[in-house]
């Protein structure tokens, strides 16, 4: 592997990194003042070190890719169970936020992909959402299967994706936030297109920003 190849490579890995080490330090801290001020049993506790578990594993799967350009292990999952995973596990994030997530899964699937990756994703881009909600909003992902495609949207009602850089948001590099690396969307296209699975930018405007996924149910011959 070349210098540049690995250079790149380290930079993803280490966004991904970033982004989950922040869950695990939050809920670290929601664990240990749930502990001070109660000495039972509590299902937020549990829950937090379920996302903990979960935040730990992809930070060790984006350890592997260090080693590895393909470091896929697909497998047979619950669209709609991993999915409200996700949303557990980005909830976080709204802490000091008023926002609703709401879920809508009309159809559900058992598709063929990298959970690790795939949630890894997901949480990336309700995160992003969370993100663009000032203080109060809502957030809506929905599940359908359409003419053999399993189609996730994930929706928010926060600050719209000016339309000079709608086109430019998936470039590696690329970033709205003041202190974004611009790699988060740009690693969940090429993951997702690694998968047979495709992101896109529905639409942005001041009624709502919808990003959508499109996963083939078609098997590869």
């Amino acid at each position: 592997m070349n210098s540049e190849i690995l250079y790149q490579q380290s930079r993803c890995i280490a966004h991904e990194i970033k982004n989950h080490l922040s869950i695990c330090d939050l809920y670290s801290e929601i664990i240990k003042k749930r502990l001070d001020n109660a000495g039972f049993h509590d299902a937020t506790i549990e829950n937090a070190l379920n996302c903990i578990k979960k935040s730990i594993k992809i930070m060790n799967n984006s350890l592997l890719d260090l080693k590895s350009l393909n470091n896929f292990k697909p497998e047979n999952i619950d669209l709609a169970a991993t999915l409200q995973q996700a949303v557990q596990m980005a909830q976080i994030y709204e802490y000091d936020k008023n926002i609703k997530i709401e879920t809508d899964f009309k159809d559900n699937a058992i598709v063929y992909l990298d959970e690790t990756k795939f949630l890894a994703c997901i949480v990336n881009i309700i995160k992003n959402a969370i993100e663009a909600i000032d203080k109060k909003g809502k957030i809506k992902i929905t599940l359908a299967i359409i003419d053999n495609f399993a189609c996730i949207q994930i929706s928010n009602n926060g600050t719209p994706i000016s339309k000079e850089k709608q086109n430019e948001i998936f470039k590696e590099g690329f970033t709205t936030k003041k202190t974004g690396s611009g790699l988060g969307l740009h690693i969940c296209e090429e993951n997702l297109k690694a998968q047979n699975a495709k992101l896109k930018l529905l639409k942005s405007d001041k009624k709502e920003t919808v990003f959508e996924i499109k996963i083939s149910l078609l098997k590869e011959s």
